[in-house]
């Protein structure tokens, strides 16, 4: 089948790049690129491993809150909050 393309310069880069290579000719580089993107896309993508964090309990929080940032340093560093 013929037919015109118009590819983006990036794309065009990259197909003369893996060309110039693998010493093929532009018709059978696009070839091959096509099938190889084709053939991915038909598949499904793998099931990610779902990542989980662990817990820890850490206990009651030993100041009177977090909300308050400046009340949270001074307990921190051992000043009187006022």
């Amino acid at each position: 089948m013929r037919t015109t393309l118009t590819l983006d310069e990036d794309v065009a880069a990259l197909l003369e790049k893996t060309r110039r290579a693998k010493g093929l000719s532009f018709k059978q580089i696009v070839n091959e690129a096509l099938r190889a993107g084709l053939r991915q896309l038909a598949t499904p993508g793998q099931r990610r491993h779902r990542f989980k964090t662990p817990h820890a309990d850490l206990g009651r929080c030993l100041i009177g809150g977090l909300d308050d940032v400046s009340e949270a340093l001074a307990t921190g560093e051992g000043e009187a909050f006022q």
